[in-house]
C-alpha cells in the first residue's frame, strides 16, 4: 500500500528531515514509528501527507506515484487518508458534528451521507452526546476522540497519527489506542509517530525507530529499545 523509495528531504536551512529512506507498510498494517525529538518520524507523516516535497527519491500509494503530484491532486490524496494530530486542531467555532460533518463535506458527501454517517461515528468514539459541544467544552480526550472521528468519518484505508496521545493523560491516552487498535482492526492501515514507549512495548505492533533522519530499526512486534535511539 505504501512504499517509500530512497527517500531524503533537505530542508533551506540545510538540515535533513529524513535521509535515505526505504520503507513497505503493507494494507492493513499497524505501524509505530519512534524516536528522539528531530530523528524524522513528523517529517516522514508530512512527506507521507503531501504538506512536505521530498528533495530525492519517491513515495507510492496504491502503485501511484504522489512524488508526481500538482497541487491539484494533494485534495484528491488527502481524501483518501485520516490524519490526527497532537493539538487537535478541531475547529473552534463548529460543534463536534459540525467539525465531523465537514470532513465529509470537503470529500463532497451528500447532506444523506453526513446525516447516515456522522452520528455513527460519533457513537464509535463515545461522543454521541456531546454532538452539540464546541471543542472548548471538550476535554483533551474528548478533542482527540473527536479530531479522530473526523480522521475516519471519510472511511480513508489509511490513518496517519502524528503524537496523537501527545497531549493526553495516561488512561485517555490508552482511551485513545484502543479506538485506533479497533479501527485497524477493520482493516485501516495505521502509522502512528510517538514518543510513548510504554503504548509501544504493550502493543507489539510493527516498530520503526529513527534516528538523524535515518530508518535504524525495523522489528515485527516490537519495543520502544531506547537503546538504538541514544
Amino acid at each position: 500500500m505504501i512504499k517509500i523509495a530512497n527517500a531524503t528531504k533537505i530542508y533551506e536551512n540545510g538540515s535533513r528531515g529524513i535521509q535515505d529512506v526505504n520503507l513497505t507498510i503493507e494494507k492493513g498494517e499497524f505501524v509505530f514509528v519512534v524516536g528522539l525529538s528531530g530523528s524524522g518520524k513528523s517529517t516522514l507523516i508530512k512527506i507521507l501527507l503531501k504538506e512536505l516535497d521530498l528533495s530525492e527519491g519517491e513515495i507510492f500509494i496504491n502503485e501511484e506515484n504522489i512524488t508526481l503530484y500538482g497541487k491539484n491532486q494533494i485534495p484528491y490524496l488527502r481524501r483518501k487518508m485520516g490524519v490526527v494530530f497532537q493539538d487537535f486542531r478541531l475547529l473552534p467555532n463548529k460543534t463536534v458534528y459540525e467539525n465531523v460533518a465537514f470532513a465529509m463535506q470537503i470529500a463532497d458527501a451528500s447532506s444523506r451521507e453526513i446525516r447516515r454517517n456522522v452520528p455513527t461515528v460519533l457513537s464509535m468514539v463515545g461522543l454521541q452526546k456531546k454532538s452539540k459541544a464546541y471543542p472548548n467544552q471538550l476535554s483533551g480526550g474528548e478533542q482527540q476522540r473527536c479530531a479522530l472521528a473526523r480522521a475516519i468519518v471519510n472511511n480513508p484505508p489509511i490513518l496517519l497519527c502524528d503524537e496523537p496521545t501527545g497531549n493526553l493523560d495516561p488512561d485517555t491516552a490508552w482511551d485513545i489506542m484502543n479506538l485506533l487498535d479497533e479501527i485497524n482492526n477493520r482493516g485501516t492501515t495505521v502509522v502512528m509517530a510517538t514518543h510513548a514507549w510504554d503504548i509501544v512495548d504493550a502493543m507489539k505492533k510493527r516498530v520503526i525507530s529513527m534516528k538523524n533522519g535515518f530508518v535504524v530499526r525495523d522489528i515485527e512486534r516490537g519495543g520502544y529499545n531506547n537503546e538504538s535511539l541514544d
